[in-house]
């Protein structure tokens, strides 16, 4: 192979990463920054006692992951399958139920949330901290506090999905209509009509199909999210998986975690499907 020419060196030395190029007092910097991070690594690790002999009992012991998962196999429904499938139901309704009213209610909400709408910007910077500070807290969070407001059951669960998602959704609805193209909004105004027919017959009809495909995608997660709110008293399959553990029968949360899988698979096929027939495909 023939030496490189002088510009061809310049050349590569241009591509070579930045932290190539560095001088002296940059790679002393990034030296110590990375001693930063492995010694905060180091005390993390520390502090929760993480430790060879502790993972290797939490994986090989009498009652660790190993023991679990040969008690699992085979799966079996055992003797109350009848309320397996009532809570795996009861899961999806809770998810069905909670998203449709979510969905239904942050409409509004981002219309409000959307700048091309909302033209004051002190009203619009409010309206999307509000967002942003209630979609900060976790559905568990949610789940425990209705628990403890109206009692132990789906209702709870569903109160718990529609505020997780109330202000998520309302977030993403009011992100596509921002991206709305606004010629048919103008297109709409020059007729003579008001901002509120505007957004009604100009943006909303735009952007539907995205909402409902972003709908269905929060269903799909929210059957995953039910079947753990039922764990802390909110209804749902949680509550079976929750009881099984306690009694240590691995064989049913084994055949209980595989028709969770099975119901969001089918979920999810069902929903790819109608968000091609909304969106097209890819």
């Amino acid at each position: 192979m023939p030496p490189l020419s002088a510009a061809e060196v310049a050349d590569w030395r241009a591509r070579l990463p930045r932290a190539f190029a560095r001088t002296p007092a940059g790679r002393a910097a990034a030296g110590a920054g990375w001693s930063f991070f492995l010694l905060w690594l180091g005390l993390l690790l520390w502090w929760f006692d993480f430790s060879p002999a502790r993972i290797a009992n939490g994986l090989f012991g009498q009652q660790g992951v190993l023991t679990i998962l040969r008690l699992m196999i085979p799966p079996s429904p055992g003797e109350q399958a009848d309320q397996i499938f009532q809570g795996l139901g009861e899961s999806v309704a809770m998810a069905f139920l909670g998203t449709v009213m979510a969905a239904l209610v942050a409409i509004p909400l981002g219309v409000l949330g959307a700048a091309n709408v909302v033209a004051n910007r002190v009203l619009h910077f409010l309206v999307r901290r509000v967002f942003d500070t209630f979609r900060g807290v976790d559905v568990l969070i949610w789940a425990l506090a209705y628990v403890r407001a109206v009692g132990l059951g789906p209702l709870a669960g569903v109160l718990a999905i529609f505020t997780a998602d109330l202000f998520v959704l309302a977030k993403l609805f009011a992100e596509a209509i921002e991206n709305a193209d606004p010629k048919v909004a103008e297109g709409v105004r020059a007729t003579g009509a008001g901002r509120l027919l505007v957004v009604r017959f100009g943006l909303v009809p735009e952007v539907m199909p995205v909402m409902l495909a972003q709908a269905l995608y929060f269903f799909e997660s929210n059957t995953r999210s039910a079947a753990i709110l039922g764990v802390v008293g909110a209804g749902g399959i949680g509550l079976q998986i929750a009881e099984r553990i306690r009694v240590r029968l691995w064989d049913e949360v084994l055949f209980i975690i595989l028709m969770i899988l099975l119901v969001v698979a089918a979920i999810d096929f069902a929903s790819a499907r109608i968000r091609v027939r909304l969106i097209g495909p890819r």
